[in-house]
């Protein structure tokens, strides 16, 4: 029987990307992302829930996250959950679910205009007479 292990979040980023190399060579850019749930308790107040990930994200995807995202950038990512077991300082094993993206997409709008091409911009393009 298949199985499938997918997560797609839309949220945003809670600090700033970290990136490092594997002793190969291989980028890898981890952050925190939260995901707000907003509804109404059964009193009618409005009421709001933040939920916090951690993404990793690798290869050239991981160099642009770390490039382009910074704290606050809005972001949509796609994955699968991995969990992670270490153990603590007090010697208990301790278990976290992080992201392994495959797909992020950067949804805050960009920050620079891209200009016409060479030949492309005609006097009537202009915005002044």
């Amino acid at each position: 029987m298949a199985s499938l292990n997918k997560i797609m979040l839309i949220g945003n980023v809670g600090s700033d990307p970290e990136m490092r190399y594997t002793p190969n060579g291989k980028a890898v850019t981890s952050f925190r992302m939260a995901t707000n749930y907003r509804y109404s308790g059964p009193d009618g107040e409005r009421k709001e829930e933040t939920e916090w990930f951690r993404v990793n994200v690798w290869g050239k995807q991981a160099e642009s996250c770390n490039q382009f995202l910074s704290k606050g950038k809005r972001v949509y990512v796609e994955g699968r959950l991995h969990s992670r077991s270490w153990e603590g300082q007090d010697g208990q094993m301790r278990t976290s679910l992080e992201v392994s993206a495959n797909r992020v997409i950067f949804l805050d709008k960009a920050a620079s205009v891209s200009l016409p091409e060479e030949g492309e911009l005609e006097p009537e393009d202009l915005p002044f007479d």
